[in-house]
């Protein structure tokens, strides 16, 4: 399973590209419209503007479709709309189609925004499905070491969940200082319910995910997030607690 949950620096340099190009694009267009002013309407040029947001937008990055709005509206004006070369309208007409173009593209980039998270939420589930597939098959698979089904499923768990580290420990939880994931995502620490969501998982203690056979707790995987504040949504430890839920088996294997 191997869905991104987090930016780095080649995410970094990729939206810096895009929000460069959010504001080049839209500038150069308008330059060369300019050239076919008697042919070319205001609502063409609109048209071809709302196209470069589209573009930013289907990025993900709500700035790089907000610059290409702006962008937009501002080169439209400079190059488009009497007098020309300045930033001002002297015309009615012109002013509402300035005013038209932004407004359109600050809303065509809220519904890009939305289908990309839409897609971006598919691909997770898909990435989640798929890591407890993997394990199910690897539980299923008599020569696979007990071992290496444990520790493929707790790299599974540490990535769902966004954490610096997670491994096995057979037996139950004794340590009341540690947060406990319940069979329906909820984080229990100290007996009552962590909002993981606002608060992210603990930073100063691990959080324990059980491995239960039947009533019977035989083992627990640790999770630690240090290096960074995680904020795993509940359907994110739903899927951690069915991913442990996977080696019951091979743990209970070695603890007996």
């Amino acid at each position: 399973m191997s869905v991104e949950l987090a930016g780095g620096p080649r995410t970094a340099r990729w939206r810096t590209v895009v929000r460069v190009a959010a504001i080049i694009g839209p500038f150069l267009t308008c330059a060369a419209l300019s050239a076919f002013r008697d042919e070319v309407t205001a609502a063409t040029a609109v048209l071809v503007m709302v196209v470069w947001v589209v573009a930013a937008a289907a990025s993900g990055d709500r700035w790089a479709g907000v610059i290409a709005a702006l962008s937009g509206g501002a080169w439209f004006d400079f190059f488009l709309t009497e007098p020309y070369h300045r930033f001002t309208i002297s015309s009615a007409d012109d002013a509402e189609a300035t005013i038209l173009l932004v407004v359109i593209s600050l809303a065509v980039t809220e519904v890009s925004l939305w289908g990309h998270r839409q897609q971006v939420q598919a691909s997770r589930r898909s990435g989640y499905l798929d890591g407890v597939l993997g394990a199910a098959r690897a539980v299923s698979m008599s020569d696979v070491p007990d071992r290496s089904v444990i520790d493929v499923v707790a790299r599974q768990i540490a990535q769902v969940l966004t954490a610096d580290s997670c491994h096995f420990v057979g037996g139950p939880v004794h340590d009341p200082r540690v947060a406990v994931l319940d069979d329906d995502g909820a984080l229990i620490r100290n007996g009552r319910e962590v909002d993981v969501e606002r608060v992210g998982l603990p930073s100063d203690e691990y959080v324990a995910v059980p491995v239960r056979r039947g009533a019977h707790q035989i083992g627990h995987f640790l999770v630690g997030a240090t290096a960074r504040v995680a904020y795993p949504t509940r359907e994110q430890r739903r899927v951690a607690v069915l991913l442990a839920a996977q080696v019951a088996p091979a743990a209970q294997g070695r603890s007996g």
